[in-house]
């Protein structure tokens, strides 16, 4: 009888040794699991320096480089807004504008924008513009330095030593995707860079893509788009390079925006079943005593 409750003794602990070693490795298994998932999800929302760079391809040896530019001319529109003045000579010999109020001369109208709707010169469905005193005007088809001539050569007939000066009002740009400060910007220059457009939009964030800029733009007969790389220096010699009125520019967003986006879920889940499955590994173990 003692040689019998000696060997079951003896196989009960090996059973339960058995068991524990058992339960040792599945939870190791487990733990081994999630830091390999943990390591992937690390690796893979990783960002190099290399896709957070511009121009990544320009020479840094110290010398120079030259890229052929081609400033786009933009032809005015239907809905543009125009800034127009004449300013000529009176006869006391004062300069006087004579196309200016109180709200223009105060500088106010270029404040805010329906200050520029109201007080500048919008280009109607048929292409004109109404000016006092020298009625209507076609511009529409025009760059600005050929509106400008057209203004000047009416002017003249009307005005002594007359000067015309013409500007958009209207040079609107969008940038939208993944910018840190998307929408609708004013241009106050003649020219503008997409460069210049994506910083003014506070530059791409964390999930834009550097090498997929999309450029849509607005043309006589449809639209046209363009792809900009702005880690490849081609851009500076590119068609899109300046950027025109109405154009809108979209930063394309990185794959792995959808991933980290879903991060929080792909971990709440990790943990959870890694916390089930321990407790539960527990439990057989404390039942099967």
């Amino acid at each position: 009888m003692k040689s019998g409750r000696i060997v079951y003794l003896f196989y009960r602990f090996g059973h339960q040794k058995i068991k524990g070693n058992i339960m040792c490795r599945h939870i190791i298994q487990s733990f081994q699991l999630s830091f390999i998932v943990i390591g992937i999800i690390i690796f893979s929302s990783c960002t190099t320096q290399y896709k957070l760079a511009y121009l990544n391809n320009l020479d840094v040896s110290g010398g120079a480089e030259t890229f052929p530019m081609e400033i786009p001319e933009y032809k005015i529109q239907h809905r543009d807004i125009l800034y127009i003045t004449i300013k000529a000579m009176t006869a006391d010999g004062s300069i006087n504008d004579f196309l200016s109020s109180d709200a223009r001369s105060s500088g106010t109208y270029v404040q805010s924008e329906a200050g520029q709707y109201i007080h500048g010169y919008d280009v109607g469905s048929d292409g004109t513009i109404l000016l006092p005193v020298l009625g209507k005007l076609e511009v529409a088809g025009s760059t600005l330095d050929e509106a400008r001539e057209i203004i000047q050569g009416l002017a003249d007939q009307h005005f002594n030593n007359s000067t015309v000066d013409c500007k958009f009002l209207s040079f609107k740009f969008t940038v939208i995707g993944e910018v840190r400060t998307p929408g609708t910007y004013i241009n106050y220059n003649n020219y503008l860079t997409v460069l210049e457009a994506v910083g003014r939009a506070g530059g791409v964030n964390e999930f834009g893509r550097r090498d997929k800029i999309l450029i849509i733009r607005s043309v006589s007969d449809g639209t046209k788009t363009y792809t900009l790389n702005l880690q490849d220096k081609a851009i500076l010699s590119s068609e899109a390079y300046f950027l025109l009125p109405n154009d809108v520019v979209i930063v394309e967003p990185e794959s792995k925006k959808i991933f980290n986006l879903n991060l929080p879920i792909f971990s709440f889940i990790l943990s959870a079943t890694t916390s089930l499955l321990t407790t539960t590994l527990l439990l057989i173990n404390y039942f099967g005593n």
